[in-house]
């Protein structure tokens, strides 16, 4: 057998001569659920050649095996049917290691990005009742990763808490993320056995962030990021330096592409600049809900301040606030500091002879990754500061300018150190070490953060979901959440890189064992992370009831299965569309219909059993329809089950 080697940071071993306290890792504590009927790696470290017996409950067979050159050890148990508590005991020779309150259930492995983190304790619908009832929910129990990264794929994690498996309780609840908990508690109640959910997620990552070397290079574009990323010393101090070194040779490259440099002088962020053509914004705020399009790849913001007399000189304190993504910022035309980030605070330090009397200007290079872009914070933060006492405040009016995108911008250094959204490096330090863990399967909330680039996302997702799957080994189920409904209410037909991200997850189902729970109709205008958590959970439940544990219900809301040009208009077909009818009992809302001009009018649109009749006056030769084509669109088509039909389009004109 091939035992990989395993790196545990608790591991202490003892002097030479005694027997060590054999270790495990966090993932085996008190308190865990084993996939129940499974044969499960069971395995750590103790001294090298010791004899390691294990002892289960659950069984009267005592498992022995020796530990190697290395100290590594592991055996497989058969884990029992659902139900408990059990207890292990571990020993080597030396002090037995027991652990209790086992239970033997399913487990679900739940990751993605801030609407999968959004926790109990975020006010989110009916959560401060399950955390006041939160001990009751004795067959949930709840493991949290910590968050990290890393440029290479990493033995050992660590997990927030205990540090190890909790059971449900008042404690443990709150920080816990609430779409994963209500799927969980859906299906520990439908199927009454015990539920292990582990939460390995992050805000505002991309995909890209949690897929694998290996199957990134063989999409191609990543290449040169996972060069870099092979190529960054092991040690944190070397990869500081190695990083900051890059950063200056970037720059280099980035004058001579960004039209915002002349001869290497960034002049769109000198005083006295020519900006008769950019755009007016407000900070803070995203710009696209303030109705200013584009805005991604990389794009400058630039504000005027006046210094008064007494502080020409004088060192100053810069708060730009949150920029989201990431930001590289000048004072008077000179680079004051950069950071990667939108969930960071970007401070820099402004020396006292970039500081003159009457107008200076503050010039941000925004790099924006996808979805939303813009300055964030509150009037405390956002601020020139002399001292605590003495501040501009920098809130109000900005100017912007886009400038070029990110394929045109050199490929941006890797900051092994603290790079959340390097390519791989979250897949390397937050799932790559689970994979020992036998999981039920997964489930899945992310695309805000790729809502830009919808056509590499129909690659990147299939491309994880497998990726995923070679790292266990099986082919568990994967059910997903589609991004719900955001920004202003959809008016007239509209170019949306939403939709396109939605559509993108769509096309996914075509991957075998996935399905999808659609949000169109439970987000909010004004908040990219809808409160409605419960409904989540039960729309991911439900694909895992029917599909995985052979439930006789409907798991999905109508899909678009075709369409066809009938004269008069375009009949569609869906699936999953028993009973099809309105959310609202009124008429059919969201479809637009276009003809041969690729021009969109609001359409009527007809149940006809299984399939909606769509049709225009003003439109004599209908070519293609879109149906919930928008950012925040206005539609109502559900089943019977009352679940929402998913957006679709049934053309592919990506200028429209």
């Amino acid at each position: 057998m091939n035992i990989r080697k395993i790196i545990l940071a608790a591991a202490i071993m003892a002097p030479m001569g005694l027997a060590a306290k054999v270790s495990l890792p966090p993932f085996f504590s008190d308190n865990m659920v084993l996939q129940h009927s499974s044969p499960v790696r069971f395995f750590g470290t103790a001294e090298a050649g010791a004899d390691v017996s294990v002892k289960a409950s659950w069984t009267r067979k005592t498992f022995k095996t020796t530990a190697d050159e290395e100290g590594n050890w592991c055996v497989f148990l058969n884990t029992p049917a659902p139900g408990g508590p059990h207890t292990i005991t571990v020993s080597d020779g030396g002090e037995p290691l027991t652990l209790g309150n086992i239970l033997s259930g399913e487990v679900w492995l739940c990751g993605g990005q801030s609407n999968m983190e959004m926790s109990m304790r975020d006010k989110v619908i009916g959560g401060d009742e399950d955390i006041a009832a939160a001990a009751s929910y004795k067959g949930i129990r709840l493991l949290r990763a910590v968050k990290s990264t890393a440029a290479h794929p990493q033995e050992s994690i660590s997990f927030e808490g205990s540090g190890g498996w909790e059971t449900c309780s008042s404690e443990s609840l709150p920080p816990f993320s609430a779409a994963a908990f209500y799927f969980g508690k859906k299906l520990n109640e439908e199927l009454g056995i015990p539920v292990g959910l582990i939460e390995s997620c992050w805000g505002g990552t991309i995909i890209e962030a949690w897929t694998s070397a290996a199957t990134l290079g063989r999409i191609g574009r990543y290449q040169e990021t996972l060069d870099l990323l092979a190529a960054l010393p092991k040690d944190r101090e070397g990869m500081r330096k190695s990083f900051e070194e890059n950063v200056a040779k970037w720059e280099r490259r980035m004058a001579a592409v960004d039209p915002a440099f002349k001869d290497g002088v960034p002049v769109w962020g000198l005083p006295g600049a020519d900006v008769s053509d950019w755009i007016e914004g407000t900070v803070p705020g995203f710009l696209q809900m303030q109705g200013i399009p584009g805005m991604h790849g990389f794009f400058w913001m630039r504000k005027d301040v006046e210094i008064p007399e007494s502080w020409a000189g004088k060192d100053l304190v810069l708060k730009v606030g949150a920029v989201d993504d990431n930001d590289f910022t000048y004072f008077n035309g000179q680079w004051v500091g950069h950071t990667e980030s939108c969930i960071r605070q970007s401070v820099y330090n402004i020396p006292g002879n970039l500081v003159k009397p009457g107008i200076n200007t503050i010039a941000v290079r925004v790099e924006d990754t996808g979805g939303l872009s813009g300055i964030l914070g509150g009037d405390d933060i956002l601020r020139l500061c002399l001292s605590d006492d003495e501040y501009i405040p920098l809130s109000g009016k900005w100017l912007c300018k886009e400038t070029i995108s990110q394929g045109e911008a050199p490929v941006f250094p890797v900051n092994g150190e603290d790079g959340m959204n390097n390519p791989t490096g979250l897949f390397n330090a937050m799932i790559y070490p689970l994979r020992d863990i036998c999981i039920r399967g997964v489930i899945w909330y992310q695309g805000e953060s790729n809502s830009s680039d919808a056509e590499g996302y129909k690659v990147l997702m299939p491309a994880m979901i497998r990726d995923w799957r070679q790292t266990w080994g099986y082919d568990f189920p994967f059910y997903y959440a589609q991004i719900a409904n955001y920004m202003d209410k959809q008016t007239g037909p509209e170019r949306s890189e939403w939709a396109e991200l939605r559509e993108a997850q769509l096309e996914s189902l075509a991957v075998e064992g996935t399905g999808m729970a659609v949000l169109i109709d439970i987000g909010e205008e004004k908040d990219i992370h809808p409160k409605n958590k419960v409904e989540v959970g039960r729309r991911l439940a439900l694909n895992a009831l029917a599909n995985t544990y052979g439930k006789n219900i409907e798991f999905s809301g109508p899909v678009y299965s075709g369409y066809k040009i009938v004269k008069g208009g375009i009949r569609v077909g869906f699936t999953h569309a028993e009973g099809l009818s309105t959310a609202d009992g009124k008429v059919v809302k969201g479809f637009y219909i276009a003809g041969p001009d690729r021009v969109f009018h609001k359409a009527e649109a007809v149940i006809e059993g299984n399939g909606v009749f769509v049709f225009c006056h003003e439109v004599d030769n209908p070519v293609s329809v879109r149906y919930a084509w928008a950012n925040n669109p206005e539609c109502n088509l559900v089943n019977g089950a009352g679940l929402p039909a998913s957006p679709f389009r049934t053309d592919r004109w990506n200028d429209k």
